[in-house]
């Protein structure tokens, strides 16, 4: 079985006049393949630190970092003419459009492929081992690639990320159109295209913490005080948050809201050097939170309401029945036939036609051709003569 070290070789480039060559050379490619390596689990803002890059007869590994933004690759990049080959590019096109400004239109998605051949292994290492019988090992999966020097093996391993893409983007290929799912594929990766991180709103995103929701209104105001404050010195130090401080330990510091830094020195998992060099900022943290006034006291906002309606859990049930069905038959993962939050804007609107159900904008247009005839006739013992509870 073959492993890193086989690997077919690859140029370094990391001038701008190698970049813009080897750019040129290739300049007349119609697909490609591309990965990207971060440091989001080292780094406070996450950037790209190596692209990585292969045609069917070359590939490349570019360092960025010396040498700003390849803009002759952005435009090759960004070409409709040229199919750019990704395994889960929601992360890549996130970095990409962050870093530079580039919005790749057209996309091949070997991830979203496999999901909807129905692989239950889809990671880009089972699939390698699956095709190419090449095993991929672990080594460098956490490695900081913000680091200089790379070492050769950590170049060797990236490398290996875009080299068999092509070749399994071709075996992928011909199975879509085989089984008459090209149009899925081509659908979904048409949905990526534009793919950005969400503004958010400032000072919000304490709320979006995991566990959030199990806090009081004045547990929340000592997380909206500690929130920005982590970010603040994960900042100035360019390390990850979770580095400086874990979200449990926010979470327990909020529940217990320790007034010393012995109190503190007893939350499990509190690094030391936090304590001894910053305890005094989190106990002014949870002092100023306890001093809001209680009307002020965060709280998350409304979700979208809709009139109460009791049969909305029934007729949920029965589409899951369907689309559960339609899975089995289809040889496909339930979720990635039809995801429940999807099922559930169908049972709000409850449409009594194929036609009513084509304006469910949540669903994509190939669910709703598998699976528009069976929705219909499962909401259809479940239907009251009033009009539908949905509210736009």
């Amino acid at each position: 079985m073959a492993d890193r070290a086989t690997a077919a070789t690859f140029e370094y480039l990391d001038t701008v006049s190698a970049v813009d060559a080897f750019t040129a050379e290739i300049a007349n490619v119609t697909e490609l393949a591309l990965d990207t390596e971060g440091a989001s689990f080292h780094r406070f803002v996450d950037r790209i630190y190596l692209l990585q890059l292969s045609t069917r007869e070359r590939h490349a590994v570019i360092d960025p970092l010396p040498i700003g933004t390849p803009a002759g690759l952005g435009r090759l990049l960004e070409s409709p003419n040229v199919e750019v080959v990704f395994h889960d590019a929601d992360y890549d096109l996130r970095l990409l459009e962050q870093d530079y400004g580039w919005q790749i239109k057209n996309i091949f998605d070997t991830r979203i492929a496999a999901q909807l051949l129905g692989y239950t292994a889809f990671g880009l290492a089972a699939l390698l081992e699956r095709f190419f019988d090449v095993k991929l090992d672990k080594k460098h999966q956490r490695a900081d690639w913000s680091m200089r020097p790379l070492t050769p093996d950590m170049l060797d391993y990236a490398a290996q990320d875009t080299r068999f893409l092509l070749a399994l983007k071709d075996h992928m290929s011909a199975e879509l159109k085989s089984m008459g799912r090209m149009g899925w594929a081509r659908e979904e990766f048409a949905l990526l295209e534009g793919t950005r991180w969400a503004d958010e709103e400032p000072g919000m995103s304490f709320l979006k913490l995991k566990g959030a929701r199990d806090l009081n209104r004045r547990e929340l105001a000592v997380l909206r005080e500690l929130v920005p404050w982590r970010d603040s010195v994960a900042k100035q130090l360019d390390r990850a948050t979770f580095r400086v401080l874990g979200n449990e330990q926010l979470l327990d510091i909020a529940r217990s809201q320790p007034a010393s830094r012995d109190a503190l020195g007893k939350i499990k998992g509190m690094p030391r050097g936090i304590l001894e060099q910053r305890g005094g900022e989190l106990i002014d943290a949870v002092q100023r939170a306890l001093g809001v006034a209680e009307s002020d006291l965060p709280k998350f906002p409304r979700a979208a309401r809709w009139d109460r309606d009791p049969d909305f859990d029934t007729r949920v049930s029965a589409l899951k029945t369907a689309r559960d069905e339609a899975a089995k038959r289809l040889s496909l993962d339930p979720g990635v036939l039809c995801s429940r939050d999807r099922m559930e804007a169908v049972a709000r609107k409850n449409p009594v036609s194929v036609e009513e159900l084509a304006e469910v904008g949540e669903l994509r247009n190939w669910q709703k051709a598998e699976l528009g005839d069976a929705f219909i006739a499962a909401l259809a013992p479940h239907r009251k003569e009033e009009a539908s509870p949905y509210k736009a």
